[in-house]
């Protein structure tokens, strides 16, 4: 596979976000045909991972980088070293070339590992399939849940409307008699003149009352006439005025009075 080495540089060094970055050692092995044996050393670099490319820095602040490992056909593991919290990226292909690398720590070391090894594109696609099966998944179950709810819905309608003894206060209509509620089929008010009870067993407070009409024939300071028979309740808001038939003989006693003096005035010839 050819790169392109300038705009690989690039890349590299460009402001895309990096998907993790740190400092390495990597194992670097010297052969000497002379003497017939190879000599083992480790050079610290700054790495950076992007993607499937894994860059490596001879310094942090590096403009371009010394070399590049991309990570296709590889696996990613924890090997025997010298040096502690060391991991190899090993190839599949005979003969290809694995490289050491040592982390400064053991979370420093699972981390690169983690993120190394979720690189390739051969991850990415079996995660690809795997959030396409689960979305599947849950659209199935989201259009299951649509539907249950409807049916059971609905049958538990059926139900309720098939026992009237289910329906709620609310739902049944209130029974109104002279402006209270009837119980025990009643149709005269609360038995002794009290205040009309409501539902929940307490007292309905009555209706606010018109002004009261006054006569104009009285005297000056506001005294009733005395025709007005005086055995009239004196408050309209008293406990044996408070249901609306009480309220209506009470008012109907004094407009019975007036219409009586109305009558006698006009049989006197005043208007």
């Amino acid at each position: 596979m050819k790169l392109n080495e300038r705009s690989v540089s690039h890349y590299a060094t460009c402001d895309s976000p990096a998907d993790h970055a740190g400092f390495l050692r990597k194992r670097v092995e010297r052969h000497h045909h002379h003497a017939h044996h190879h000599t083992t050393s480790y050079q610290r670099c700054w790495f950076v991972l992007k993607g499937n490319l894994l860059f490596y820095f001879e310094e942090r602040e590096s403009r371009e980088p010394v070399g590049l490992v991309v990570l296709e056909g590889c696996t990613v593991e924890l090997c025997e070293a010298a040096e502690e919290f060391a991991f190899a990226i090993r190839f599949d292909d005979a003969g290809a070339r694995a490289y050491v690398l040592v982390a400064d720590g053991q979370a420093a070391m699972e981390a690169w590992v983690k993120a190394l090894s979720r690189a390739s594109f051969d991850y990415m696609r079996l995660v690809v399939r795997e959030l396409e099966k689960q979305l599947e998944e849950a659209c199935k179950s989201l259009a299951a849940c649509r539907k249950s709810p409807q049916r059971s819905s609905s049958s538990g309608r059926k139900r309720h409307l098939s026992n009237p003894a289910l329906l709620s206060l609310q739902e049944k209509p209130a029974v109104l008699g002279n402006g209270c509620s009837l119980w025990g089929g009643s149709s005269g008010g609360t038995p002794g003149g009290a205040a009309c009870p409501d539902r929940d067993g307490g007292y309905m407070k009555p209706p606010p009352l018109p002004p009261r009409r006054r006569s104009t024939a009285g005297s000056t300071s506001g005294s009733p006439k005395a025709g007005i028979s005086p055995a009239m309740p004196e408050s309209p808001v008293s406990p044996e005025t408070a249901c609306f038939s009480k309220l209506h003989s009470w008012y109907g006693q004094e407009i019975t009075v007036l219409r009586r003096e109305w009558q006698e005035r006009q049989k006197r010839g005043h208007p």
